[in-house]
């Protein structure tokens, strides 16, 4: 397996698509998007603005060693031409904004996602926070000095100052762990964005898979006094027992379904219709974990694109009785609540 099949896979272990059509009611508290704000690379938007979302792909990725990765390595203009077709084509479909989820020191440029952006009329929105999975390959040396609070005060002043010298804030905290038993330095990623997140109100979107990591880190948000509905479990599609995310959406949490493409609808049709079954959509967020410019691959390598949710999963999803407003749901409502921010 390659290194973009590896991150994509979360270490398993097991045109515009218009909303509309007769609808059946979900409870108002459910479909109604909290108020708050949405902080993109151009600058914050209301929550409810928010339009059709992909909380989580990629456009760039670079898998350098910790201490090599910079834009040094890559033309952003050339970044910009190869990924703004895709972007143009994710808009044509009718998504409306994108979650880039690549950290820093693995080919964050926020720069580069405002120039996309401005190019393209998506919404992007980028992160702060360490990677930790990989076996903490993308972990900067002084996140292993640094104490849990000095590691959370750097993504706080990310979001008070702007990231680099540039004035982007981060729109939430991305982290990344192992799976478990969580080793020490993934345990301070996941306590620090904790802090992190209690001084600035951004949301945790913690790379994880398997169910035992996940509910690790649940234990810490716990200790840490973090509400659970703060934090997003990334790639819980690779969850060897689904019961398990049925039972972190129970308590709160976000179950991020991000690996769909076309040739796993069928799987996708069942994960929702369990989590309607237990009248838990209002916890699910659907993405592909898509994109991947690659550097120092010939034209970035293979690049995948952002539109299948919804070209193919939607109308999937009409066809198997899903409502509007379960549609809209999980594709406008979710990830509004999930990354909206008080202030």
């Amino acid at each position: 397996m390659d290194r973009r099949a590896f991150l994509k896979a979360g270490v398993a272990v097991l045109g515009g698509t218009a909303l509309f059509g007769e609808a059946r009611s979900v409870p108002a508290t459910k479909t109604t998007s909290k108020n708050g704000t949405i902080h993109t690379v151009t600058g914050p938007i209301d929550s409810g603005e928010l339009g059709q979302a992909l909380p989580h792909e990629h456009v760039m990725v670079d898998f350098a060693e910790v201490d090599e990765v910079g834009p040094e390595r890559y033309d952003r203009s050339e970044v910009v031409k190869t990924m703004r077709p895709y972007l143009n084509a994710l808009s044509s479909a009718g998504g409306q904004i994108l979650f880039e989820c690549t950290p820093a020191f693995l080919g964050r440029d926020p720069v580069l996602l405002r120039r996309l952006s401005k190019a393209t009329g998506v919404r992007i929105v980028t992160n702060t926070g360490y990677y930790g999975a990989r076996e903490d390959q993308h972990v900067p040396d002084h996140a292993y000095s640094d104490s849990v609070d000095a590691l959370a005060a750097r993504w706080i002043n990310e979001w008070n100052e702007g990231i680099g010298d540039t004035d982007i804030r981060p729109g939430f905290i991305k982290i990344g762990v192992d799976p478990g038993p969580l080793s020490s330095i993934d345990e301070k990623l996941v306590r620090a964005a904790c802090r992190a997140h209690l001084e600035t109100g951004l949301t945790i979107a913690s790379h994880t898979g398997p169910a035992h990591p996940a509910f690790e880190q649940l234990s810490i948000l716990d200790e840490e006094g973090v509400d659970f509905s703060a934090w997003i479990w990334v790639h819980a599609q690779n969850a060897k027992n689904g019961a398990r995310y049925v039972e972190a959406a129970r308590q709160g949490a976000w179950v991020e379904l991000d690996g769909y493409e076309p040739e796993n609808t069928d799987q996708y049709l069942q994960w929702l219709r369990t989590m309607r079954e237990h009248d838990l959509l209002h916890r699910v967020l659907l993405s592909h974990d898509n994109g991947w410019y690659s550097v120092g691959e010939p034209e970035g390598g293979d690049v995948q694109s952002y539109t299948p949710i919804f070209t193919e999963l939607i109308p999937a999803l009409r066809d198997e009785g899903f409502t509007n407003d379960e549609i809209r749901q999980l594709v406008v409502t979710n990830p509004a609540n999930a990354f909206a921010v008080g202030r």
